[in-house]
């Protein structure tokens, strides 16, 4: 038998980890799995230790508030995982909260392993330190993260990003929208406002602003939305009632793939769901807003220009990023107004992303699973 432990923090790390778990089932009879996880996890036969959601937190200010409460679990994970140790140990993003468990672990004997590189190309550089005291491992999904951790002499692998082994190459637009009832006549136009629910209640607030004021404007738009799941759904739909009550919107719950498909611009908020628009290639305008503690201090240790990850990936601002002052109504209504009106960015936008995609395709869970089966073996073998 297998022992894994896997803590993840939001639906993107979920995500990652069910498609590793898969892959690695074919090539392991026998896997026991614990720890956090969501609800894809849950159905790969996971044992779920503490709900996903108590993980969920965005910012410093955020985790401020939750850090009694996060530091029990933490130590009661590792308290856990050292009375009963599994043969590895996968911290799948959340470092704040991962890196710190990784190291206990580690330093109690557990190989650990830490999926997707914490942004030390984007700020806090000091990480470095601590990753290479954490982490036997680094899996990266993107390929200027491995000359970095090469620097550092940190041992870890490139393996791609699993969302673009997933997903179409072309999107099928035409289905998306029969599937989901939208008129085939309509400029389709996306809200996601993203998967946490202090994300949805801050930025949610604004896209649905910026969609009403578009709908006054035109009388040629279908507007949809698709959250992580039926809570943050009901958050949602709560939220356009209050706040923009005549607005005219399709809300869905787990169907964000074929939302961005049937779309024909997005308004979203900054993270995972950026790249799957981007692989989708579907226009985009990119939103943020922190609290302003939280904000000042990401100002004060950022060392990177753009904030989304198409932008990040092409080193060039080639989609609109409306971050917290600019995260406003009006703001996002300009651009979307811009988007509306040019047929040529659109076709250059699209082109990026055809280039950048490409590069993205690895079969990402097939080679993290390899890696993380050839650390097990290899431990096995200098015992």
């Amino acid at each position: 038998m297998l022992r894994i432990g896997i803590v993840t923090g939001e639906p993107s790390g979920d995500m990652l980890g069910a498609g590793l778990v898969q892959e690695l089932s074919k090539k392991v009879k026998n896997l026991s799995i614990e720890g956090i996880g969501g609800e894809k996890l849950a159905k790969k036969d996971m044992s779920i230790l503490f709900p996903m959601e108590k993980l969920s937190v965005m910012g410093f200010t955020e985790v401020v508030g939750r850090y009694f409460e996060l530091k029990r679990i933490q130590g009661e994970l590792i308290k856990h995982f050292i009375k009963n140790p599994p043969d590895i140990f996968i911290g799948i993003d959340a470092p704040d909260f991962n890196l710190f468990l990784e190291k206990q672990l580690r330093k109690a004997g557990i190989k650990t392993v830490h999926y997707v590189s914490p942004s030390v190309w984007a700020w806090r550089a000091g990480r470095i330190k601590r990753i290479k005291e954490s982490a036997d491992l680094i899996l990266n999904l993107f390929p200027f993260e491995t000359d970095i951790y090469n620097k550092f002499s940190i041992p870890n692998e490139y393996v791609g990003h699993p969302l673009a082994d997933k997903l179409p190459t072309e999107p099928n637009t035409q289905l998306a929208r029969e599937k989901l009832s939208i008129p085939l006549n309509k400029k389709v136009i996306a809200l996601l406002p993203g998967s946490r629910l202090t994300e949805i209640k801050r930025i949610g607030v604004p896209l649905l602003k910026a969609a009403l004021i578009a709908q006054n404007k035109h009388n040629d738009l279908f507007f949809v939305s698709s959250l992580a799941d039926k809570k943050a759904s009901k958050i949602f739909k709560e939220l356009k009632m209050k706040v923009t009550p005549k607005l005219n919107i399709s809300i869905y719950s787990e169907k964000t793939h074929r939302v961005i498909e049937s779309a024909n611009i997005i308004l979203l908020a900054s993270g995972t769901v950026s790249l799957e628009a981007m692989l989708l290639k579907k226009p985009m305008i990119v939103a943020y807003k922190l609290s302003w503690p939280t904000y000042f201090i990401v100002k004060l240790l950022s060392k990177i220009q753009y904030a989304s990850l198409p932008n990040i990936l092409a080193g060039e601002n080639i989609v609109p990023e409306c971050l917290q002052f600019n995260c406003r109504a009006k703001v996002l209504a300009s651009e979307l107004d811009k988007l509306l009106n040019s047929d040529k960015y659109i076709k250059k936008v699209t082109n990026h992303f055809t280039k950048l995609s490409i590069g993205l395709r690895k079969k990402a869970d097939y080679k993290a699973a390899n890696a993380i089966l050839k650390l097990v073996e290899s431990n096995n073998a200098n015992r």
